[in-house]
C-alpha cells in the first residue's frame, strides 16, 4: 500500500525576522497539499531579546553557547514568542496548528550535550528519541504540528537543540508512517557550485557527491552538518530532502538530496 505524503518545512530565523517573507512562508506552507509539520528556528530573534536583557550571545562555531541566562531567553523566545505567534498566523490561514516543544507529549528527548574539545555548549541537547507515532497520530487528526528548537532530558530541564536536527529526526521519526519530504528553507537558492553565483545551483547530491563537493571545498562550512543531516535523513527512510529558498516551497527548484 502507498504511504500517504507528508511534506516537513525547516525554516531559519532569517525567514522568521522578515516580515514580507514569512508571510509569503506561510502562505506557501498553507497551499502544500497533504499533511505537513513546520519546524523553526528564532536565532537572531533570541539575540535582539538577550541583548535587550544584557545578556552576552556567544557563539563557536556558528553554534550558540546556552548558559542558564541564555536558557531562559531561547525558551521564552522559542517555545513563544516565535511558536505562538506561527501557530496564531497558520490559524488565521485556515491550518489547525499546535505548537509544540520536545517536552510537549515527550515528543524528543535528549542529553546534554558532553563537553567536547574543551567547548562546553551548556544547556544543549543531543536528540535521543523522537515519538513519531505520537506525532503521527496527531496529524492523522488533522492537527499540523509547529515545533520550536527545544528539547528535554526527561529529568525536568529544557535543552536548546539545533532546528535543523529537530527537523531531521522529526522526518526520520515519521518515516515509517508516512511518504515524507523534508524541505530546508534558507536564503539561497539551494547548494551553490560557487557562493557568489546564486544561480549555480546544484541539483542533486549524493553520498558520493558530497565527499567529492567537500574534498574539492565547494560545499563547506554551515552547509556540512546540513547535508550530513539530509543524508541521514535518506539513509533512515526519509523519501527526499530539498534545499530551497523559502519562496521556492512546492516548486521543483533548488538541490535533491537523495541515496
Amino acid at each position: 500500500m502507498d504511504k500517504e505524503k507528508l511534506t516537513i518545512v525547516k525554516v531559519g530565523g532569517a525567514v522568521v525576522e522578515d516580515e514580507q517573507q514569512l508571510a509569503q512562508l506561510l502562505k506557501d506552507f498553507t497551499g502544500i497539499p497533504g499533511k505537513k509539520v513546520l519546524v523553526h528556528g528564532g536565532g537572531r530573534r533570541a539575540t535582539k531579546v538577550a541583548t535587550a536583557l544584557g545578556i552576552e550571545s556567544k557563539m563557536v562555531g556558528g553554534r550558540r553557547i546556552t548558559d542558564a541566562a541564555m536558557l531562559e531567553v531561547v525558551t521564552m523566545v522559542y517555545g513563544g514568542l516565535v511558536n505562538k505567534n506561527l501557530v496564531a498566523r497558520l490559524q488565521a490561514e485556515g491550518v489547525n496548528a499546535l505548537g509544540l516543544t520536545g517536552a510537549d507529549i515527550n515528543v524528543i528527548r535528549s542529553h546534554k550535550r558532553p563537553i567536547k574539545d574543551g567547548v562546553d555548549f551548556g544547556f544543549v541537547g543531543d536528540v535521543e528519541h523522537t515519538d513519531g507515532q505520537t506525532l503521527a497520530m496527531l496529524i492523522q487528526q488533522g492537527i499540523t504540528p509547529v515545533m520550536a528548537p527545544l528539547t528535554h532530558d526527561g529529568n525536568g530541564n529544557i535543552l536548546n537543540t539545533n532546528a535543523d536536527t529537530i527537523a531531521a529526526e522529526t522526518a526520520k521519526s515519521l518515516a515509517p508512517y508516512y511518504d515524507v519530504t523534508l524541505v530546508y528553507c534558507f536564503e539561497k537558492k539551494g547548494v551553490l557550485l560557487n557562493p557568489d553565483d546564486d544561480d549555480s545551483v546544484i541539483p542533486v547530491v549524493t553520498n558520493e557527491l558530497f565527499s567529492q563537493y567537500k574534498a574539492q571545498g565547494i560545499i563547506a562550512g554551515g552547509m556540512i552538518p546540513k547535508i550530513e543531516n539530509a543524508l541521514a535523513a535518506v539513509d533512515a527512510g526519509v523519501m527526499r530532502v530539498v534545499i530551497t529558498k523559502a519562496t521556492a516551497i512546492g516548486t521543483d527548484e533548488g538541490t535533491i538530496i537523495t541515496a
